[in-house]
């Protein structure tokens, strides 16, 4: 029996908005739409509490309510992403800086919104034949190195679910296009230890990526370059460092989300 509106949790957190944020985590995991009985199913709670919270988001932006009586994620929440991307972007930076150079190529760090990765944070090469890749940009997780490495550190049928809400269209001859190639692709990912985009999302660039481990959002740190330029980088070498970063950074994001 609570005795007040918001009941503290086991956690120490308070409890309608923890369940707040289950809800919008649940939606965005359904691809940004949802029933409420989706939700009621999905989450356990009770169908008046789960309406009363929706209803809460709906007044003030957070959701929005569609004409089939579905639920979505409102446009007030895209300010509070852009500026949560732009301080993981800053964060992410410095170490992307030491791997860009100790690589000579470009480094970005990336996070999977959805069924694709966002660029959020990037140190260019300074050669003059290098990767480019805006902040900010979206592509599909399953043509890219950072999204196998995201995708890698999540359950088989997380993953299938996750791609059977995208039609996996070929970036290029390389691309892969079936769900049962990729939870392949993934089991060697988890393997060796590292993801490859060999020439899947561009022709002729070459991409490695490593997960961040434990981050908030499932995100990838990575470096790209000219094939020509990328065989001859030693994976023995720089894949132990970027783990290190990966780690390192992770510790960072681990400190800041709990102060």
């Amino acid at each position: 029996m609570t005795t007040g509106p918001q009941r503290a949790s086991q956690g120490g957190g308070v409890q309608s908005v923890e369940r707040t944020f289950e809800l919008l985590e649940l939606m965005a995991d359904a691809g940004g739409e949802v029933a409420l009985s989706e939700l009621a199913e999905k989450s356990g709670l009770p169908l008046p509490t789960i309406h009363r919270i929706i209803r809460t988001l709906v007044s003030n932006g957070y959701a929005r309510q569609q004409p089939s009586r579905r639920y979505a994620l409102g446009p007030r929440l895209i300010r509070l992403g852009e500026t949560a991307s732009r301080a993981l972007g800053s964060w992410a930076r410095p170490y992307l800086a030491e791997l860009t150079e100790a690589t000579g190529e470009t480094s970005n760090m990336a996070v999977l919104d959805g069924e694709q990765i966002v660029y959020v944070a990037q140190v260019p090469s300074q050669h003059s034949m290098r990767m480019f890749t805006e902040v900010g940009r979206r592509v599909d997780a399953h043509a890219t190195a950072v999204g196998k490495a995201v995708m890698a550190t999540m359950p088989p049928d997380t993953v299938t679910q996750l791609l059977s809400r995208t039609t996996m269209h070929p970036q290029t001859e390389r691309t892969i296009v079936t769900v049962e190639s990729m939870l392949e692709e993934l089991a060697r990912v988890r393997q060796q230890g590292y993801a490859l985009d060999d020439g899947e999302q561009e022709v002729g660039v070459r991409c490695y990526a490593v997960a961040v481990p434990g981050a908030p959002a499932g995100a990838a740190i990575s470096i790209s370059g000219p094939e020509g330029r990328m065989t001859r980088i030693s994976t023995d070498e720089v894949i132990p460092l970027m783990q290190r970063l990966a780690k390192d950074l992770a510790a960072e994001l681990s400190v800041s989300n709990s102060a």
